[in-house]
């Protein structure tokens, strides 16, 4: 599937450019999906190398910790692997 904007938020903007900014996405894509470059073109503006993304899963659910790894003059936005947190609900 395709990047959707109803998905994206902004938790916090930096606007000094010393600190990363902080959004979150939920999609029902799989993680391998947005983590494709190129994937996040649409907010290739918004965000800068460094930023923070909150990937939350709706279909397994899991939350992915990402950050822009790049963003190149043509406004591709690549991410990194980021790091899956999980969580058992024993009750």
């Amino acid at each position: 599937m395709a990047f959707s904007s109803t998905g994206w938020n902004t938790i916090a903007a930096n606007k000094s450019g010393n600190a990363p900014s902080l959004y979150s996405y939920k999609s029902t894509d799989t993680q391998a999906t947005i983590n494709t470059a190129g994937y996040f073109n649409t907010v290739a503006t918004l965000v800068n190398v460094g930023d923070v993304i909150f990937i939350y899963d709706a279909t397994t659910p899991s939350l992915v910790i990402s950050y822009v790894n790049s963003v190149t003059s043509a406004g591709v936005v690549d991410i990194a692997d980021g790091t899956t947190i999980s969580a058992t609900d024993t009750d």
